[in-house]
């Protein structure tokens, strides 16, 4: 069964090349599938799925319209110091926002962007953690959001089936400028996929945007309909099947299949269905599904 939730990539033209690179350093990986989507708003576009240590991902280069930021890391766990440092040496290649070091929960941690602006978070762990996968996106609230990162997590609890908030660590007094009891630390487990969240009262120049974006994987028509009318807060930003929610995080919903449809070599069938959607907001699976056949 297809995942429920995959992490989306925005990137202005690197996608395949991006893709290539994450595959190349994490072992066990894998790029799956590559396709262009022609006539877009953006131009011709390329569709990557990759899987990265059992972790699914999607990726698209449409154009220098979105930038990512801190907002959405990815944190790795490795077994050993070797394997951190290693990762460390080939992701610290943009901004350090946390140097490579001993933390209090880490003996050994850093936070990266890497050639690309994505943000890595690398962490050794220990025996007093278990972590259900090596690598897990992590939401960092902050800015108008700040302080809601428990009840987001709770939140996302309630709309996916078969999840549960995790364990939280909060902010103790005198950790200014962080607000007491606010979540220093979460989990979230949403239908199989795993989340972290932290709230952060400190000055940043960043939100969630469009460059990170989480796929909801439907199985049908009601699914859709059912994430649509629970998650999309924001109408003007309903395009494509892309909609965000209440704490300005986007989403994706869509069809189960579509990545089937896309990666199909049929060019023009592949054509049909994108100037089907291309017209849609919240995604029409029978009117896509009659694009795909010609009818």
């Amino acid at each position: 069964m297809k995942q429920k939730i995959t992490p989306h990539l925005w990137f202005d033209a690197q996608a395949k090349e991006a893709a290539e690179f994450y595959v190349s350093i994490f072992p066990g990986s894998k790029v799956k599938n590559i396709a262009t989507l022609h006539d877009t708003p953006s131009g011709d576009v390329d569709v990557v799925s990759f899987d990265l240590v059992g972790q699914p991902f999607m990726a698209i280069s449409a154009g220098p319209y979105f930038k990512f930021n801190p907002s959405v890391s990815f944190l790795v766990i490795c077994k050993t110091k070797e394997e951190v440092d290693a990762l460390w040496a080939k992701l610290s290649k943009g901004a350090i926002l946390m140097e490579l070091g001993e933390y209090p929960f880490s003996k050994r941690y850093g936070w990266t962007e890497d050639n690309y602006g994505l943000s890595w978070q690398i962490m050794l762990a220990d025996e007093h953690h278990y972590f259900k996968h090596t690598i897990t996106p992590t939401l960092l609230f902050v800015g108008d959001v700040c302080g809601k990162a428990e009840e987001a997590m709770n939140f996302y609890a309630s709309v996916f089936p078969d999840s549960k908030a995790g364990d939280m660590a909060r902010y103790p007094a005198g950790m200014d400028p962080e607000k007491e009891g606010t979540v220093m630390h979460g989990a979230v487990d949403l239908a199989g996929q795993e989340f972290f969240a932290m709230d952060s009262a400190r000055e940043h120049k960043f939100a969630f945007n469009e460059a990170i974006s989480f796929m909801v994987n439907c199985e049908d028509q009601k699914e859709i309909d059912y994430y649509w009318e629970k998650l999309s807060a924001v109408p003007e930003a309903e395009q494509c099947g892309w909609i965000k929610d209440k704490y300005g995080l986007s989403w994706q919903i869509v069809p189960a299949a579509m990545s089937e449809i896309m990666g199909t070599k049929d060019e023009e069938k592949r054509a049909r269905v994108t100037r089907a959607f291309l017209k849609m907001k919240k995604f029409d699976i029978a009117e896509l599904m009659r694009a795909a056949e010609g009818k």
